[in-house]
């Protein structure tokens, strides 16, 4: 009998418009803290079309994924994070009220960061954002037939 491994793999996304700000949520059921918007990933879905999907769906904004900043891995709850920097498109903050309580664009700096983000796992990761000057280049394909879905980082 094959034992198929039981793990969520979620996204997230440092997302920065044009003025350096970065987008962040505050959920519900996190209320303590700014976060990067993201979620899971659905069942066929792509890692850069679910960044896409959980922005959307949690803001109303559109954004490109440019590479990965990040992996991260919370062991209690089995769910593995990619994190991703991206830049706003377009569109206005429309946020999706049953999840989310709150979104805004900040101007984030080492200094003011924990005047945001209270907990240490999702500043890690939102430091590890910011510092990133070389993203990890992502690539999504299908084997029959082959071809490339998606690529972003490079």
């Amino acid at each position: 009998m094959r034992i198929v491994p039981k793990h969520i793999v979620a996204v997230s996304g440092y997302i920065v418009n044009d003025h350096g700000e970065v987008l962040l949520v505050k959920t519900h059921y996190r209320s303590d803290t700014w976060e990067l918007p993201g979620g899971q990933v659905e069942e066929g879905e792509s890692l850069h079309h679910a960044l896409v999907r959980e922005v959307h769906e949690e803001t109303g904004l559109k954004i490109v994924p440019l590479g990965v900043t990040g992996v991260y891995y919370n062991a209690t709850d089995h769910i593995l994070v990619v994190v991703f920097r991206g830049k706003y498109e377009e569109g206005d903050l429309n946020i999706q009220t049953q999840e989310i309580k709150e979104a805004n664009f900040f101007l984030l700096t080492s200094k003011n960061i924990s005047k945001y983000i209270t907990r240490p796992h999702i500043a890690s990761r939102v430091q590890d954002a910011m510092k990133c000057n070389c993203l990890v280049p992502y690539e999504a394909w299908e084997v029959s037939p082959c071809r490339t879905l998606g690529r972003v980082g490079v």
